[in-house]
């Protein structure tokens, strides 16, 4: 792999590989794009606009745990175990993301070897952001800050 990807996101190279196998879909503001708690198809690759990540707290009430760009994979864990998704991700404007089928990402990682290190390098990205996060909030409890709180 020749272009150096930013940390937590996909590589230009590991982009255009996936160029075959994904399908390209435009959310409007609001739509989602998995919902927590129905199993892990695929995962899903934002190409432009911005996605909201949020963890669904009670009735009608969710927490945003981020907003993420262009070059974010989302679903990956979830889709690499076979698991639920954990999160719901919605469009936070109109929003151009790609879908890639699980079976066929892990064939092509199958076939692909070399990106098997990057999608390493993506889980990890997400487990030490994961982490931060955590030590933020339990250092300053109920900070809004810290990038966690509930909204409607």
């Amino acid at each position: 792999m020749s272009s150096q990807p930013t940390p937590g996101k996909l590589s230009p190279d590991l982009l255009q590989a996936l160029h075959g196998i994904k399908s390209v879909r435009l959310f409007r503001k609001g739509a989602k794009l998995f919902q927590q708690g129905v199993v892990a198809t695929g995962v899903y690759l934002v190409e432009s606009g911005e996605v909201r990540v949020l963890l669904p707290t009670g009735q009608s009430q969710k927490q945003l745990l981020e907003v993420v760009g262009p070059g974010t994979m989302l679903g990956l864990s979830e889709s690499m175990s076979g698991e639920r998704y954990r999160i719901t991700a919605e469009a936070g404007e109109q929003t151009m993301a790609a879908f890639v089928p699980r079976e066929q990402f892990l064939e092509f990682l199958r076939e692909h070897g070399d990106f098997c290190m990057e999608v390493v390098r993506l889980l990890s990205a997400d487990l030490r952001a994961l982490y931060h996060k955590f030590r933020s909030i339990s250092a300053h409890p109920g900070i809004r800050g810290t990038g966690l709180w509930t909204s409607r």
